[in-house]
């Protein structure tokens, strides 16, 4: 019977990692640029010496959907939608660099660029500071240009250019920030082509009535699991009552 239960085993801990990535799915169906995580399950043999007796269940976040999401208008000037799977470089908090599609962009008191999640944006020469400005422009390749206090509104000065990247050609890989980093650790190079809408915001890619479908999918797996280890229970109980008897 122990075959029968490590097998429902593996298999309830698999539900609880997929519940659990739908579940963070939903939370963030209205979080700008969010990417939907996908569960997938795989085999893993369990080694005995020259004999791989058995292989379980493993469940797990692989990786992101990087699906477009929808892009609404919103005529703020720091609001940004990425084009094509352009990435925009930011600072994680632990200091190194990492990549976002999240465009809703903040001026700290300091004058700090960040995105609507507090991560400094990196331009060119590393995180970005604007000066106190009657107006910003973000045009299409990411360069930021601002009007001074009290400067002419024709001669906008150039500040410096957002840190636009593209994924082709390397893996990266969405960690439990939400951030995205190059597997293996670096940093991407500048993506010349890269292109952002100004005024305009990408939402989630996440469609909460397929989350809600995957979440119910779980739950049942879950259910089905346990009445497996009570089958296995019962039969298990069945065999020592006969050994029992006289």
């Amino acid at each position: 019977m122990d075959r029968l239960i490590y097998t429902s085993l593996s298999a309830m801990r698999g539900a609880m990692s997929r519940q659990a990535a739908t579940a963070n799915n939903l939370a963030n169906v209205n979080t700008v640029g969010f990417r939907g995580e996908i569960a997938a399950a795989q085999a893993v043999w369990l080694q005995g010496g020259e004999l791989q007796p058995r292989a379980l269940s493993s469940e797990q976040v692989m990786g992101a959907n990087m699906a477009q999401g929808a892009v609404t208008e919103t005529g703020r000037a720091l609001d940004i939608a990425l084009e094509g799977d352009a990435l925009l470089a930011v600072q994680a908090p632990n200091g190194e660099e990492a990549y976002t599609r999240r465009g809703d962009l903040q001026m700290a008191d300091s004058g700090l660029l960040t995105t609507g999640d507090g991560n400094p944006v990196y331009g060119e020469q590393g995180p970005i500071t604007l000066p106190p400005a009657e107006s910003i422009k973000i045009d299409k390749d990411g360069s930021i240009w601002v009007v001074p206090l009290g400067g002419d509104p024709n001669q906008p000065q150039l500040v410096d250019r957002l840190k636009l990247t593209s994924p082709a050609g390397s893996v990266v890989l969405k960690g439990l920030d939400g951030l995205f980093r190059v597997q293996g650790g670096g940093a991407l190079p500048s993506d010349p082509l890269a292109r952002v809408n100004s005024g305009s915001l990408e939402g989630s890619n996440v469609e909460a009535t397929s989350a809600l479908v995957e979440m119910i999918e779980a739950s049942r797996a879950w259910e089905t699991q346990m009445k497996l280890i009570s089958t296995a229970r019962e039969m298990d109980t069945s065999a020592a009552d006969l050994m029992r008897l006289d």
